[in-house]
C-alpha cells in the first residue's frame, strides 16, 4: 500500500469513528426539560372602609389582579377598627397600616404563599399624635429606612424608619395652624429632586368654608427640614393639588372641594385658581395667576391631577347639576357629576376628554402593573368604590370593592 493511501485510510477510519460516535449520541434520549417557575405574579393590597351606625371598620384585601368581574370579597380580609390607611413603597412586599383609632403603624410583610404576615409596630403617640386618618399619601417614603408622616393636627412632620420601625424625629412646621380652622393635605404630594412638596388646604372648623390662603410644606430630604411657604398675595384657597410641569415648575390648583364651595356659596369664597411655585427658589410666582374656569369655558373647575407627558387633569362639574339652598360643598364634590379635561402644561390649553365618564370630583389615582393608572369613584351612596381605567381614557371599571377605598398599593 502506498503511504499516501495509508494516510487516507486512517483519516477515513477516524472520520467514520467520529460519525458513529455522534450517531450513538443522537440515539441517546435528550434530557427532559425542567419546568420553569412561572413569573412572579403581581399582588395588590386595597384598604376599604365600611360604616355601620356611625362605627367604621376597615378591611385589608389582597388581590393578584385588577381586572375582575366580581367585587373583591372581604371574607378573608384583615379587619382593622376605624378608618385604616395602607401605605409603603411599591413592589417591596411591605404594607404599613394605620388607623383613625390610634397612633400606631403596623408593618405587614407579604409571604411567599401570598399572605400578609403581621410584624412589628411603631407609635407616634410620643410625638403628640392621637390618631391617624385622612389620606394614604400623608405618608411619604424616601427610602426603606426613611419616611415622613404629615400631621395637620399637631403641625409637624414626623420622620421615621420603616425598616427598624422607630421614630427618628419630629419637625414642627411654624405657621401651619389656623385658629378656628382645619388643615388638610394633598392627596398627591409632589416630588422634585430631593424635595417633598406637600400642598396645603385650609377651611373653617365650624362651617367648612374655604379659607383664602395657599401654601406648601417643603421638606428637604437631605436635612429633614420642613418649611411652610405661603403665597404672599393669598390669591385663592384650598390649593391642595400639585403637579410638576415640563419647565420644572410646580403647578398648584384648587381641589374639587374648593371649587364646589365656590359654586355653592360664591360671595367671598376664593375663586378656584392655578398658581405656580418654583422649587429651586422655593417661592411662588407672583406674576402667574389663572382662574381654573378660564381653561374650561367658564365651568365650575377644580382639581389638578397628574397626567402623562407634561399634562394634568382638571375636573369640571356638570353645568346642569342642581344646587339647592341646603346643598353642601361636600355633597357637590362627592357627586358623580364631574367630567374630565386634560391640560397641557406647556401651552396651558385644556381639552375635554369625552371618552371618560363623569365621576366623583374627589378622586384618587393609583398605579398598577403595566404602567396602568386607575382612578377611584365612590358609588352607591359611598357604599362601593369603583377603580376605573384612566390610562387609555376608557374609564371602564377594572374592579370594585365594598366600602370606601382610600388606599391601594402594589406589593409585588
Amino acid at each position: 500500500m502506498k503511504p499516501s493511501s495509508f494516510r487516507l485510510s486512517r483519516l477515513t477510519a477516524a472520520a467514520l469513528a467520529l460519525s458513529l460516535f455522534a450517531a450513538c449520541g443522537d440515539d441517546e434520549k435528550e434530557p427532559t426539560p425542567q419546568p420553569q417557575p412561572p413569573p412572579e405574579t403581581p399582588m395588590y393590597a386595597a384598604v376599604a372602609q365600611t360604616s355601620v351606625n356611625g362605627a367604621s371598620t376597615s378591611y385589608v384585601v389582597l388581590t393578584d389582579k385588577v381586572d375582575l368581574t366580581t367585587p373583591l370579597t372581604l371574607e378573608n380580609a384583615i379587619e382593622i377598627s376605624g378608618r385604616a390607611l395602607g401605605s409603603g413603597i411599591a413592589k417591596t412586599g411591605s404594607l404599613y397600616v394605620s388607623s383613625s383609632e390610634g397612633a400606631d403603624i403596623t408593618r405587614y410583610d407579604l409571604t411567599s404563599e401570598g399572605r400578609l404576615e403581621r410584624k412589628t409596630s411603631v407609635s407616634f403617640s410620643g410625638r403628640g399624635v392621637n390618631n391617624i386618618s385622612e389620606y394614604q399619601n400623608q405618608f411619604q417614603f424616601v427610602s426603606p429606612t426613611k419616611a415622613y408622616y404629615f400631621d395637620g393636627r399637631t403641625s409637624q412632620v414626623i420622620v421615621w424608619n420603616p425598616t427598624e420601625m422607630t421614630v427618628t424625629s419630629a419637625v414642627p412646621v411654624a405657621g401651619l395652624a389656623v385658629e378656628g380652622g382645619t388643615t388638610t393635605f394633598a392627596t398627591h404630594p409632589v416630588r422634585s429632586g430631593n424635595l417633598v412638596i406637600m400642598p396645603v388646604g385650609w377651611r373653617t372648623s365650624n362651617t367648612a368654608a374655604v379659607i383664602k390662603r395657599a401654601g406648601v410644606i417643603v421638606v428637604d430630604t437631605t436635612t429633614d427640614s420642613a418649611t411652610l411657604v405661603e403665597d404672599p398675595d393669598a390669591r385663592c384657597g384650598y390649593v391642595r393639588d400639585g403637579v410638576v410641569g415640563p419647565d420644572g415648575m410646580v403647578y398648584l390648583g384648587t381641589e374639587a372641594y374648593g371649587a364646589a364651595a365656590y359654586r355653592v356659596a360664591g360671595g367671598s369664597t376664593p375663586v378656584p385658581c392655578l398658581l405656580k411655585f418654583n422649587p429651586q427658589t422655593r417661592e411662588f410666582d407672583r406674576q402667574f395667576f389663572r382662574e381654573l374656569s378660564s381653561f374650561t369655558g367658564g365651568g365650575t373647575t377644580g382639581a389638578l391631577l397628574p397626567g402623562p407627558q407634561g399634562t394634568a387633569y382638571l375636573r369640571v362639574l356638570n353645568a346642569n347639576y342642581a344646587i339647592g339652598p341646603n346643598t353642601s360643598a361636600r355633597t357637590v364634590a362627592s357627586a358623580a357629576e364631574w367630567g374630565w379635561w386634560q391640560l397641557k402644561l406647556d401651552t396651558l390649553v385644556a381639552t375635554k376628554v369625552d371618552t371618560l365618564p363623569a365621576s366623583t370630583g374627589s378622586t384618587f389615582l393609583f398605579n398598577a402593573a403595566d404602567n396602568r393608572v386607575l382612578f377611584t369613584e365612590f358609588a352607591n351612596n359611598s357604599s362601593t368604590t369603583n377603580f376605573r381605567e384612566l390610562t387609555d381614557h376608557s374609564g371602564k371599571v377594572a374592579f370594585s370593592t365594598q366600602g370606601l377605598a382610600f388606599s391601594f398599593l402594589q406589593l409585588r
